[in-house]
């Protein structure tokens, strides 16, 4: 999508966020609801200009580990972190994000499924095959992950470059 048709927040030195399309001052709870509605947007720095929008995205999961049950474990934060600087950094960042745009597709199948389970179907015959598919697809994800980490060998953090 270009930048002309994403919707434009200004970040300006007081911390204040401003929506110039709704011409007001918002919160990141109400930019945390422009991604939940799919509603395309960047946030420039209005002194600086520079696009912010990752520090802004950052901030709202900063928020939301902090209330109720997290989802990113401190194994899990730990793990992140090793990946920063190492030689498959690209390919983790990668291997995360078709793993979420996996679960996702996975999740609307599912709503799917169950509509169409209660209208049409035996309950157990589609569980099990939506089961089978989303385990050979996760399996077939990993193996691959994993083959190429394994190809590419990890630099120990004393080990001079």
């Amino acid at each position: 999508m270009n930048d002309e048709a994403k919707r434009v927040i200004k970040k300006y030195p007081n911390r204040r966020l401003y929506d110039t399309a709704e011409s007001k001052y918002v919160t990141l709870n109400d930019v945390r609801k422009l991604v939940l509605e799919g509603i395309a947007f960047c946030v420039i720095d209005k002194k600086s200009g520079e696009d912010i929008t990752r520090n802004i995205l950052l901030q709202i999961i900063i928020e939301q580990e902090e209330e109720g049950e997290p989802l990113f474990s401190t194994d899990v934060l730990e793990q992140l972190i090793g990946f920063y600087g190492n030689s498959v950094q690209g390919m983790a960042g990668d291997f995360i994000s078709q793993s979420l745009n996996m679960f996702r597709d996975q999740q609307a199948r599912f709503q799917t499924q169950m509509r169409e389970a209660m209208q049409n179907l035996p309950m157990s015959s589609a569980f099990g095959e939506m089961a089978k598919q989303n385990l050979d697809m996760w399996k077939q994800m990993q193996d691959t992950f994993f083959k190429n980490a394994l190809l590419t060998p990890r630099k120990k953090s004393d080990e001079p470059e």
